[in-house]
Formats: structure tokens, C-alpha cells, sequence
């Protein structure tokens, strides 16, 4: 049984709180790991070692701060299929998406590389008679990130090489769920150059997040996960006079015009819907064909299609999707698929009943399919995070906007369609943080950023691209003027530059 620390000043030490997780193999449901959970004290030790360590860290200049970027990345290329299978055994995603796990957190190093010129200010001279204007990025200091299970690199990725990249130190709390790809990647950072303190992993639960939470220390958290939990992390942080960036839950919606082509819709929803079991924040979860004629034609496509699914365990290259995490998860899933039936909702296929041959007491579900779901029942308001997909039919393209822009959440939403004019229509209209175009999951590559909407984002700044160097740095404006040996006298008005 391995037992799961901490990461604290460059090494990996012991848990000192008496408490501790499970870690599951979610293929068997059996317990292969034990994970520390941090008391208040040990994240105290972390923040201590962060802050001691920073101001060094800020003071080395930004190509150098660049090029233990470069120096990670080359060492992660050298075991990422080794990662990739440490990933896929704690979070059940299969082998392939567990790579693009890890992929798409480095496309953020890539962008973090350019740091060097991401952090360069403004300058004007002889802004007024013999005055120059400037203005600079500096770090804020000691910042934290709060992450999920759902995608155990690529957010701490996300969360932790801009903020290290302009100079900061970075605790991360990871989800306690699957928390060995955090631990590896501080270690691959400290190997790459990272002075020790720059980035450290604490693992805990209520306890650790409320310490970061309320720590003076601490001028800066990032969080990704449900938006209950978002909001508490927003509200408590921000009334501790924290910078805070908070990403919550979704529901996203994939417009299907009567134009679109069916079978690119088809393959679209069934790689977005079902695709890592739906414990996406991206995941297509309601599927909007307009018009019956539209919707009759795309379920005699897409029943089939989700009825033929491959379900394996995670090591099964042929697999589509794996089980999901916990068997909690599971659970509360299958729950949600009991509510739909009992809101009147078409069960049209029911994977309730799934059992992985050879892996019984894994936490395996078939994929369900819901048509003829209206806008008053839960399981259209409400995440489910599971493979899951609900058909709500929308008469006319009026409706079909109004859905999304009225849902409390606002992550992500696609429209498929061959008319350009209803596309960039449908862009216009929309609210939705993300939209995508004959594109199901519109993630935005690592320079551009990525936020939702209304309960899916809380805070001003969103996460990578420029967003996350403006988050993690404070812009510090200079006025300067040198004395020419001309006396000027008291000057008792506001100065202008008339």
C-alpha cells in the first residue's frame, strides 16, 4: 500500500496530521493507495517555505524563469507515458485521454515560456515636460490553486506554471482523489531548476482549503470544481482580501440546426457526451436538435451510436470511456438517472445496469440517453458529470438560444450548422463563455483564455493566456521626472499635463 505526502520546501515528506484518504483503483474499487490529509499546521509549513523562498525567485529574471519552463517540458516528454498511466490508474480515464490530460496542461507551459516578453510593461516618454511615464509586472507574492479531480495535470498546470513563470511561489492543493500526477509533476519542477519552496503540494480536504482560505499569507487563489464550492471559495477568499478566480460546474449545450450535418453532429455528441465517462466541465450534456423533423432524425443516429459504446477499464486501448472515479460517483450518478425517469424523461438507453466482466466491483455505467427532457426537471438544470446525455427539443432557433443563455450556467455551448449567417448569429447572441462552431468542446488553446459565465465562473480574470499573467502580477506605474536645475516652486494644484 503506498502512503501519498506532501510536497514542502523541495522534498516529499510524511503527513503529521493522523488523518488520511483512500486513493481507489476506480477499475476495481479496491484501495491502492493512502493519501495524507494536511492539517492547518502543515499548511503553515508550506506557506512558511513558499514565502521564505519567493523574493529570491522574483528577483531571477524572467529568461531564466523561462528556461526552467523549457527544462520541464523536456523532462516530462521523457516519462509521459509513464505519467499517463499513473493518471489513468488513479482517475480511471483511459490511456489516451489521460496523454491528453497531460497535453493539454503543457500547452500552458509552452505559453508560460514566453514570459519574458508577457511580463514587459508600457512606456511613454516625455509623457509631460521632461516626464516619463512607465508602468511594470511584478508577483504578488505567495498564491495558492485549489484543484479537481476531473483533471489532475492539466489544471494544476494551468493553475501553477503562469503563476510560477511571473515570479510567484505556488501552493497547490490537488484533489485528494488522484493525487500522485501533482506530486510527480513538483518533483519534475524541482529537477527542472524550481529552487525549493517555489512550488509545493499540500493534500488535504475542508481543512487545508480553509487554512489557504484564510492565511494572510496568501494573496491569490485559483479554483476549479463545483460551483457551490466555487462560491464558498470566492466569497471567503475575497472577504480575507484575496485575489480570487473561481471555475464551477457546467451544462453545456450543443445547438443541432436543421442544416447540420447529422453524422459529423452524431460523432460530435458521442465524443463529448461520453468521452473521459462525462466528468468533463466541458462535456456536452443536453443535446438541442430544432424541430422534430431535426431531432426524430438525429436520435435514429444516435441511439445506435450510444448503445454500441465501448466500455473497458483503463488500460483497454479499444475502450471509449473507463469508469468513473469513486464508486460515490457512481452512485450519484445512477441517481440521477433514476430522477430523470421518475420526471417523466425517455430513457431511451439505459446503461444503469453495466457490469464490466472481470471488473464487477469497478465503478463502470453504461452510457444513458434521455429524449423529450424539458427545461423544469433536474437533470436538465442540474450537473450530473457522468455519461450522460439528455435531448431537449426545441421548435425554432429562438428557443434553441434562449436555453443556454437562460441556464444558470454559462461554461461552455456549440451550435452545428452549415449557414454562416446563423453561426455568427448564434456567436452574437448567446450567453455563454465559450462558444464553439462545428467544434463540440470549444476549450481555447493556451493563448487565448478560458472561462465560463454566470454560475460556471466567479471573478474578473480567467484562466490561462493573458489572463493569467495579469491575475498573478500587480501592474506598478511610475512617473519620473528629473531636476533640470530650474527652480519651479510649490506646485498647489493637481498635477496636468496642459
Amino acid at each position: 500500500m503506498r502512503d501519498i505526502g506532501h510536497f514542502i520546501g523541495g522534498k516529499t515528506v510524511k503527513g503529521t496530521s493522523g488523518r488520511s484518504g483512500d486513493v481507489f483503483d476506480p477499475n476495481t474499487g479496491e484501495v491502492q493507495a493512502k493519501v495524507a490529509l494536511a492539517a492547518k499546521a502543515e499548511v503553515e509549513a508550506a506557506i512558511a517555505n513558499a514565502q521564505a523562498a519567493q523574493p529570491a525567485w522574483a528577483a531571477t529574471n524572467p529568461q531564466r524563469r523561462a528556461r526552467v519552463m523549457f527544462k520541464f517540458l523536456e523532462l516530462v516528454q521523457k516519462e509521459y507515458d509513464d505519467l499517463a498511466r499513473l493518471l489513468s490508474s488513479e482517475h480511471g480515464k483511459t490511456f489516451p485521454d489521460a496523454k491528453g490530460d497531460i497535453q493539454r496542461g503543457l500547452e500552458v507551459v509552452e505559453f508560460a515560456c514566453g514570459i519574458p516578453h508577457l511580463m514587459k510593461g508600457e512606456y511613454t516618454e516625455s509623457a509631460g515636460p521632461g516626464t516619463d511615464l512607465y508602468s511594470v509586472r511584478q508577483p504578488l507574492g505567495v498564491v495558492a490553486g485549489i484543484t479537481p479531480f476531473n483533471f489532475p495535470a492539466m489544471i494544476p498546470l494551468w493553475k501553477c506554471a503562469p503563476a510560477i513563470a511571473c515570479g510567484n511561489a505556488f501552493i497547490l492543493k490537488p484533489s485528494e482523489r488522484d493525487p500522485s500526477v501533482p506530486m510527480r509533476i513538483a518533483e519534475l519542477f524541482l529537477e527542472a531548476g524550481l529552487p525549493p519552496g517555489i512550488l509545493n503540494v499540500v493534500n488535504g480536504d475542508k481543512e487545508a482549503v480553509d487554512a489557504l482560505l484564510t492565511d494572510p499569507r496568501i494573496m491569490a487563489i485559483g479554483f476549479v470544481g463545483s460551483s457551490d464550492i466555487a462560491q464558498y471559495i470566492y466569497s471567503t477568499g475575497c472577504a480575507h482580501g484575496k485575489r480570487v478566480q473561481c471555475f464551477g460546474g457546467a451544462k453545456n449545450h450543443m445547438i443541432v440546426m436543421p442544416d447540420a450535418d447529422l453524422d459529423q453532429a452524431v460523432d460530435a455528441l458521442i465524443g463529448a457526451g461520453y468521452g473521459s465517462a462525462g466528468e468533463r466541465c466541458m462535456a456536452i450534456s443536453v443535446a438541442v436538435p430544432v424541430g422534430e423533423k431535426t431531432a426524430d432524425a438525429l436520435m435514429k443516429k444516435l441511439i445506435p451510436r450510444v448503445e454500441a459504446l465501448k466500455i473497458g477499464p483503463s488500460t483497454d486501448p479499444a475502450a471509449d470511456y473507463g469508469p468513473l472515479v469513486t464508486k460515490a460517483a457512481l452512485n450519484r450518478v445512477r441517481d440521477y438517472v433514476d430522477l430523470g425517469v421518475k420526471e417523466g424523461a425517455k430513457l431511451v438507453v439505459d446503461g444503469r445496469g453495466f457490469k464490466m466482466q472481470g471488473y464487477e466491483n469497478g465503478n463502470f455505467m453504461g452510457g444513458c440517453l434521455f429524449d423529450n427532457v424539458t427545461p423544469d426537471m433536474r437533470i436538465y438544470k442540474e450537473e450530473i458529470f457522468g455519461p450522460v446525455l439528455s435531448v431537449v427539443r426545441a421548435k425554432d432557433y429562438d428557443e434553441a438560444v434562449r436555453l443556454p443563455s437562460e441556464h444558470e450556467y454559462g461554461n461552455g455551448v456549440a451550435i452545428y450548422t452549415r449557414d454562416g449567417d446563423t453561426a455568427r448569429d448564434f456567436v452574437n447572441k448567446v450567453q455563454v463563455g465559450m462558444v464553439g462552431v462545428n467544434f463540440a468542446i470549444p476549450v481555447p488553446l493556451a493563448y487565448h483564455t478560458f472561462g465560463g459565465w454566470k454560475r460556471s465562473g466567479f471573478g474578473d480574470l480567467n484562466q490561462h493566456g493573458p489572463d493569467s499573467i495579469r491575475f498573478y502580477t500587480k501592474t506598478k506605474t511610475v512617473t519620473a521626472r528629473w531636476p533640470t536645475g530650474t527652480k519651479e516652486g510649490a506646485e498647489f494644484v493637481i498635477p496636468t499635463m496642459k
